[in-house]
């Protein structure tokens, strides 16, 4: 039996050879993904331990304090504790390092990288005015408040040298700081693509900090002294509360565990999408071997008739499976490495620099190749050869297959009917849960699985609708729409394949255009403000951004918005400062209770979620400790509709900057004499001395960059499911070719009597053309309802959430339906108008 297998699957090369390239297709996708995320993750772990070859310990500020962002958090740490960590036995040295955002502009003014990988941090010389971490290759280090230096990748990115002149941005206000030096380093995000600027000591901690404070103190033992002994040692000279010790072995492991988890959910992501496509292969595989099963029946009934057993018939189809299954899984791995390596240089060429390091091809990701590849191989094959088994000897003198008997079709539309229910009522009740995720998935993949069941049924009167278009193409259009319904299994699967593409890729469409339309309007409802100024890096702005603002002729009010945290009944909230005369002329909320106009002095107004959680009403008054540990009490003056740009307990400025440690603002919303208009944009723009940090933007160019996020993320989707539209036009491609080869003798009949060769080529075309639509008519369907199933839910937590249904990107994607066709059918259709009808019409 296994050499039977063997020569089956060598005597039908050209059949299967549709098959090895959907499942190498996957399993490229799969060992591609896992290749490129072991890789990116080896180099960014190596990187980042370099990083931390200088330090031994670590005293830090005590991460419960930190993180939590409570009242009365412990300070930072001071010039006291760095001196005695120094002295501490068996420290060789100790460094204070400070860090902070810092945003360089390029000749051209514009932001060097991404905001949140532009860093700045302190030079911190040692006995020999040395900084061990940061060799200088140009120039010296910085020793006033006027100079920094600048990492050699990014000043050479920018074409800086010693002695220029360059515009940098903390906080918000531009500083103009002349380069001393460029310098290496092994730090993870400037190999990365970051950058890093370096300033003397005192001004970085001027900018970043407070003076005197650090945000780390490293220290290196001395020779024969490890790391575990320097920590007890350090622990001693601690702080009764505040500050903790870690091991430079515990921060690398830490760094590279923090670096692992996010190549997880990269990895994750890609591997759901890889998944997808071997799904869709799936059909193709049970295709395929349904499909050489039925044309094998003589074949297989004659070895059931000489001793072989249903075991050794279903055996030998598996192997058959094996085989190819093996074959695509190896050359899948391959192309897998190439696709990682590719994917890394694709992200170096994008501007987002990898680590150097070798291409990591590990053991598990060769085995987790292979296994896929030959696992969905054999479980696709399964059925087809379980059906293989089943064919009696006598079927031995008929070359034709059994068709399906009426009870099982009766049972498989039964069993579909209950999966389609069971799923559709099962999104339909999550519509109305707070929390329905987990329902609505499970409810989604059963009715999935219940249609792709009922496939067969729903091809009858789907097809049968495109009869009256098909007339009028013929005879082949008739024998076309014959052949699409004649084996309504065949036509399920194939078309199938192309459903769950389109579902994903529609049900995605209608969300995100949804939620960029629902957040546009959020946007813009909420806000009279003119403009919204911020940082590129989203990190707090100096509050003289406001003031200066605020002083313009043009601008007619500005308020700025900050955060503080504060204790209240127990837990923390966070406060919003605005200004109390210029917020309400800036939004424009819709108050449940009371108005914005009292909002001064110990008067705050509260959104609707946190005054019914709280159980607030107008008037209520409430304890409140404060930033610094002070306690007061305020009175709730008004209740808006919170959404997620404007939420929360809001009070004036005035009252909130007072208890506040360092001031500093999220943004700044402003409100201008002529409205929006690129003359007044340029004004403000111009006055923020051409900041490359600050962002300034109107109504537009808020939904302009929504609409750009959610374009990004949805092209990027598109371009993963893709793949999963190549299988299935794979799929079609199968099909259509071993349906030309087994209708052999009924294509040489047709020619014999009288249909020409272009006949037969439309005959297969439009047939082609058939399955595809209504694999895209089902999908499209499903996935506009799965998007308008999930916008529910969104709608629970979204207030301005509204279903739109992209009529033109869902016309596009029937569109791909008839192209997918079309190509899909070229080369079957071309074959089968070759036939010679007299050896077709003799061809068993």
């Amino acid at each position: 039996m296994f050499r039977t297998a063997l020569r089956n699957v060598l005597a039908h090369k050209a059949r299967l050879l549709m098959t090895v390239l959907a499942v190498m297709l996957g399993v490229a996708f799969v060992s591609g993904t896992l290749v490129f995320t072991s890789t990116i993750s080896d180099a960014f772990q190596n990187s980042s331990q370099k990083g931390f070859d200088n330090v031994d310990v670590a005293i830090q500020p005590h991460r419960s304090d930190t993180d939590s962002g409570a009242p009365g958090a412990a300070p930072r740490l001071d010039q006291k504790l760095l001196d005695a960590a120094a002295k501490v036995p068996g420290a060789a040295s100790a460094t204070g390092t400070v860090s902070g955002f810092t945003a360089i502009a390029d000749k051209n003014g514009k932001l060097i990288g991404d905001g949140f990988t532009t860093r700045g941090g302190n030079h911190f010389p040692a006995e020999d005015g040395k900084d061990a971490r940061y060799p200088m290759r140009d120039g010296a280090a910085p020793k006033s408040a006027d100079q920094f230096a600048l990492d050699a990748h990014t000043a050479d990115r920018a074409g800086y040298k010693v002695g220029d002149t360059v515009r940098i941005s903390v906080d918000g206000p531009v500083r103009e700081q002349k380069l001393t030096g460029i310098f290496t380093t092994d730090d993870g995000t400037v190999a990365a693509g970051g950058s890093l600027a370096l300033f003397d000591t005192p001004t970085a901690q001027k900018l970043f900090t407070a003076p005197g404070e650090f945000n780390e103190i490293d220290v290196k033992a001395a020779p024969g002294t490890s790391q575990s002994a320097l920590k007890d040692a350090v622990d001693k000279i601690l702080p009764k509360d505040g500050a903790e010790t870690t091991t430079g072995k515990q921060l690398a492991d830490e760094q590279a565990e923090l670096i692992a988890k996010g190549m997880d959910g990269m990895k994750t992501f890609l591997l759901a999408f890889a998944g997808i496509a071997l799904f869709v292969g799936v059909f193709i595989i049970a295709n395929t071997f349904t499909m050489l099963v039925a044309q094998r029946t003589k074949e297989l009934a004659l070895m059931r008739a000489v001793g072989a057993s249903r075991r050794q018939v279903t055996r030998s189809v598996l192997i058959e499976a094996f085989v190819v299954g093996a074959v695509a899984a190896a050359a899948g791995l391959a192309a897998g490495i190439g696709i990682g390596a590719g994917l890394r240089a694709l992200m170096n060429g994008t501007g987002a620099k990898v680590p150097d390091g070798p291409l990591v091809v590990s053991p598990s990701t060769i085995l987790a190749s292979l296994l896929v590849g030959v696992v969905v191989t054999v479980l696709a094959a399964w059925l087809p050869g379980r059906r293989a088994a089943k064919i009696p000897p006598v079927a031995a003198m008929n070359s034709v297959h059994a068709t399906a008997t009426t009870k099982s079709l009766v049972v498989r539309n039964t069993i579909g009917a209950l999966f389609a229910g069971a799923g559709a009522a099962g999104v339909l009740v999550a519509t109305g849960m707070d929390d329905g995720k987990a329902m609505m998935g499970a409810g989604a993949v059963l009715l999935l699985i219940g249609v792709f069941i009922l496939t067969p049924l729903l091809s009858r009167p789907l097809i049968a609708v495109a009869a009256p278009v098909l007339r009028a193409f013929g005879i082949s259009g008739k024998l076309a729409r014959q052949n699409a319904v004649r084996n309504p299994r065949r036509t399920a699967a194939t078309a199938s394949a192309l459903m769950v593409g389109l579902t994903l890729i529609t049900g995605l469409t209608v969300i995100a255009g949804s939620v960029q339309k629902s957040i546009d309007k959020m946007a813009t409802s909420s806000l009279k403000a003119d403009y919204v100024i911020s940082m590129a890096s989203q990190t707090p702005l100096s509050p003289d951004v406001a003031k200066k603002l605020g002083g313009l002729d043009e601008v007619t009010a500005a308020s700025p918005l900050r955060n503080s945290p504060s204790r209240i009944g127990g837990g923390t909230e966070y406060l919003t400062g605005v200004s109390g005369k210029d917020f309400g002329k800036v939004t424009q909320l819709d108050f449940t209770e009371g108005s914005v106009g009292g909002l001064s002095g110990e008067r705050t107004i509260v959104d609707d979620a946190t005054a019914k959680e709280k159980g607030w009403k107008t008037g209520s008054r409430f304890p409140v400790t404060f930033e610094d540990g002070r306690k007061g009490a305020l009175t709730v003056s008004g209740i808006y509709q919170g959404n997620e740009m404007i939420k929360g307990i809001i009070l004036d400025n005035a009252t909130l900057a007072p208890h506040q440690k360092h001031i500093t603002d999220m943004q700044v919303m402003v409100k201008t004499k002529d409205g929006a208009t690129d003359a007044t944009k340029d004004s403000l723009v111009k006055a923020l001395g051409k900041n490359p940090a600050i962002t300034v933007q109107d109504k537009k160019d808020v939904s302009d960059g929504i609409a750009q996020m959610f374009s990004l993320m949805l092209n990027m989707l598109y371009g993963l499911l893709a793949m999963a539209v190549i299988v299935a036009v794979l799929g079609v491609i199968n099909t259509l070719a071993m349906s030309v080869f087994e209708r052999s003798q009924e294509i040489g009949m047709l020619r014999a009597i009288g249909l020409d060769r272009r006949g037969i080529k439309r005959m297969v075309r439009l047939e082609s053309l058939v399955i595809s639509l209504f694999g895209g008519v089902l999908g499209i369907g499903l996935g506009v309802f799965f998007g308008w199933a999930a916008g529910e839910l969104i709608g629970g937590s979204l207030a301005t959430y509204e279903l739109v249904l992209p009529w033109g990107r869902m016309g596009i994607f029937l569109a791909l339906a008839v192209v997918v066709g079309v190509l899909a059918a070229l080369w079957p259709a071309r074959r089968a108008a070759k036939l010679n009808m007299l050896e077709a019409i003799k061809a068993e």
